[in-house]
């Protein structure tokens, strides 16, 4: 990987560079959201170090991420389906809760053992979602067997998890990482931390008894085929150093973003399956539980190989994620696999994408 100039990092360029872009951007977004209903809820499977459970995935409508306001992640579209004004009060966060246990009892047979709880920023940051909510949450869900929340790691807290750990619920924090070499992190991705931030994270967690889930992304703007590869394959190592999963995301194409407005241009395309499915066979032996859910898989703007190949790549991909055996990855094959090795080969970070 090519290395920047000293100048790259000058007051003006760089992050500084990167938020102005995000902020304008951001701008353009005039939808309106209802904070009494939340963004997303969807029941599904999840592979934990408690097994493979039964999963309700919930993604509150807060106010957003503050990050994400003063500039934000290059691929993160996120905030843009936060509510206005900064804040959502405690009575409509806890409305949009009960629509999502209304969804688990109109579409599943049972209760789910895993909560999995998001918002567009830190379901921690309690400019996001206050004291209150996070305790009244944790006891609304204290019945189940594991519960997962999303954070930065400025706002990873032992007090702040012992909400759920008290409660008798097995608890994850989930950090969006998305590599755990710096200069990718900064450059790329736009993210603010260092790697070392996120170790103190884990160390925090694990004084109030809980683990921690690591985000990755894979290939953000502005790299080569092969070295969104290669990132992804030493940072889940590195992470299972300190982690029991790691969940390895392929990069989308989010509106009211950065790699929108590449990819628009011609400038970006999404990971290829097939690396995808290479990154989770070469770490099949690390440390922890590794997985990935492709979103958008199949779609230009998803993670995709050729059309034809799609559906079957990603269902070994998700077989992978529950079994946690690299060899279904020797039953799927096609023809394209020839065209993304060549592009592994020839493909640089400064003449890319080498094809669509």
């Amino acid at each position: 990987m090519s290395q920047p100039s000293p100048e790259v990092y000058e007051r003006g360029k760089g992050m500084d560079a990167h938020n102005q872009v995000m902020r304008e951007i951001r701008s353009r977004k005039d939808e309106t959201y209802d904070p009494h209903e939340p963004t997303r809820v969807w029941i599904d499977e999840d592979n934990t170090p408690g097994g493979v459970y039964q999963s309700l995935t919930i993604i509150l409508n807060t106010g957003g991420c503050r990050w994400a306001r003063a500039g934000g992640c290059t691929m993160c579209g996120y905030v843009a389906e936060s509510v206005e004004g900064g804040s959502v009060p405690h009575d409509a966060l806890m409305d949009q809760i009960d629509a999502c246990l209304d969804h688990e009892r109109e579409n599943a047979d049972e209760t789910s053992g895993l909560i999995k709880i998001y918002t567009s920023g830190s379901f921690l940051d309690e400019r996001e979602v206050g004291a209150e909510t996070r305790k009244a949450i944790a006891e609304t869900f204290a019945d189940r067997e594991r519960i997962v929340v999303e954070s930065l790691p400025d706002f990873v807290d032992r007090e702040k998890l012992a909400d759920f750990t008290d409660c008798g619920l097995d608890t994850d924090v989930a950090v969006g990482l998305e590599t755990a070499t710096d200069r990718v992190r900064h450059d790329c991705v736009n993210k603010y931390f260092d790697f070392a931030d996120f170790v103190a994270a884990t160390e925090e967690a694990a004084a109030a008894g809980a683990g921690v889930k690591a985000y990755l992304l894979m290939k953000p703007p502005f790299l080569s085929e092969r070295e969104a590869v290669e990132d992804m394959v030493e940072s889940v190592r590195r992470c299972a150093e300190y982690c029991h999963t790691v969940s390895m995301n392929p990069c989308n194409v989010q509106r009211y973003t950065m790699v929108d407005d590449l990819h628009f241009e011609g400038g970006y395309r999404p990971p290829w399956l097939w690396s995808v499915a290479d990154v989770l066979e070469r770490t099949a032996d690390a440390d922890a539980i590794v997985v990935s859910d492709p979103v958008g898989a199949g779609s230009d703007r998803g993670p995709h190989n050729c059309g034809e190949c799609d559906d079957r790549v990603q269902r070994a991909i998700k077989d992978f994620d529950l079994r946690q055996d690299p060899t279904v990855f020797e039953q799927v094959s096609c023809d394209c696999e020839a065209t993304w090795e060549a592009i592994l080969d020839e493909e640089t970070s400064f003449a890319m994408p080498l094809a669509r």
